[in-house]
């Protein structure tokens, strides 16, 4: 949006098209995501990187902050030679007489170059005024012998342009609410293209040597918002393609687990005596009657070991916890285990707390405020469930290796 801006003239909402420069934005975001080096960008988390672009290309619209508003006066003298009611000579000249100046400044937030855009709806007769340091400044002089209602005048002048701003704003609404499409569109037509060229590279079977003359960093282009966007970190590694795990099987695999919920509801007295490793049995034949015994206990993976591991092939696709709930604290050391022995390939996690004896309400909340605490927490996913939640954590060391934490509470009989 920013331009060539003369403010000598005082002009304001005149000097160029607020609905170009907003289009004009959004060819600077796509033109920044084709020139981040391929690396970087197939390493950064695609949500991150989407966050940053809409932080970065987002247009904060101006907001007047009347109440903050102050004025200074100066007794100084007024060049009358304009004013055809005075007898002067040479009006070729300035005719001094005494006077005084009135300059009322008005603090506002937003981005300044919106005091010169014009939006699609405009007057011929535009307001005048200068913008000094973060403040909107509105001189008045007048001669001493005809002083002027400033009061009046200042108000006239506030409302034209409290107006234009107000036809400023719908554009810029639409605006940042297209962004986050626009950001995830070009970030991943980006992405699938640098995949489709990496694979029909690899299938070449012969060495591909790096250009000489191809970025080995990204700087960061300076940013006009006052609040600086920063580009998400990523390793600095060769990028590796890595095989999406399919969330179809997730989800087909969560409701079976949901699903035994209504097995406990219609036999309690042959769950209410029952422990973690009787539970997990259960659930085990439930997932092996669907995915043909690939569901197994106690599977060794990574760091450590964990109660609920579905294989396809050579891909974890399935790998889950069972825990009584025993508090926030044993809930946290259960995430961390999880984690623990989560690597790139097992991008779809589950933990599934069994509650014994506790309020449902105390544990959801327990788990939800532990989840958003934990080190590794990235971001909730909107996931409606009554008795569940679900969430984005990063790998320990790598914020851009993410995994999928489904939280299941299943009320167990007493």
């Amino acid at each position: 949006m920013r331009g060539s801006i003369d403010k000598s003239k005082e002009l304001l909402f005149v000097t160029y098209d607020l609905d170009q420069a907003l289009r004009a934005t959004i060819q600077e975001m796509r033109q920044e995501v084709e020139a981040l080096d391929e690396n970087r960008l197939l390493n950064t988390s695609s949500d991150d990187l989407k966050r940053y672009l809409v932080e970065k290309h987002s247009v904060l619209p101006i907001t007047l902050q009347r109440d903050q508003w102050y004025a200074d006066h100066e007794d100084v003298p007024v060049d009358v030679r304009h004013d055809p009611m005075r007898w002067i000579d040479d009006r070729s000249r300035p005719a001094m007489v005494p006077g005084e100046r009135v300059d009322v400044r008005v603090p506002f937030e937003g981005e300044e170059e919106l005091f010169y855009a014009k939006a699609n709806t405009f007057t011929m007769n535009p307001p005048r005024a200068a913008i000094e340091k973060n403040e909107l400044l509105l001189r008045f002089e007048s001669p001493a012998d005809q002083p002027r209602d400033v009061r009046a005048l200042v108000d006239r002048t506030l409302a034209d342009i409290e107006q234009h701003l107000g036809w400023q704003r719908p554009m810029i609404d639409a605006h940042n609410q297209g962004l986050p499409s626009a950001a995830e569109q070009v970030v991943q037509q980006r992405r699938s293209r640098l995949l489709s060229q990496s694979q029909r590279a690899e299938a070449l079977g012969i060495p591909i040597r790096r250009r000489a003359d191809a970025p080995k960093t990204y700087s960061v282009p300076t940013v006009r918002r006052k609040v600086t966007a920063t580009l998400p970190p990523a390793t600095k590694l060769q990028f590796r393609p890595e095989p999406a795990l399919e969330m179809e099987i997730y989800e087909q695999a969560l409701k079976i687990v949901q699903d035994m919920t209504y097995v406990m509801e219609r036999s309690p007295e042959a769950f209410k005596l029952m422990d973690e490793e009787a539970l997990r049995q259960h659930f085990l034949v439930q997932l092996n009657g669907q995915f043909e015994g690939k569901a197994t206990g106690e599977t060794f993976n990574m760091g450590g070991k964990t109660d609920i591991l579905l294989r396809e092939g050579d891909r974890n696709v399935f790998i889950a916890e069972c825990k009584f709930w025993k508090g926030p604290k044993a809930f946290g050391e259960a995430i961390d285990q999880l984690l623990g022995y989560a690597t790139w390939r097992d991008g779809k996690t589950a933990i599934l707390v069994f509650n014994r004896g506790t309020e449902t309400s105390t544990v959801l909340a327990g788990v939800d405020a532990t989840a958003r605490a934990h080190d590794n927490f990235k971001r909730p996913i909107n996931w409606p469930h009554e008795s569940g939640f679900r969430y984005v954590f990063h790998i320990s060391g790598d914020t851009n290796r993410e995994v999928i934490l489904t939280v299941l509470v299943f009320h167990v009989p007493t």
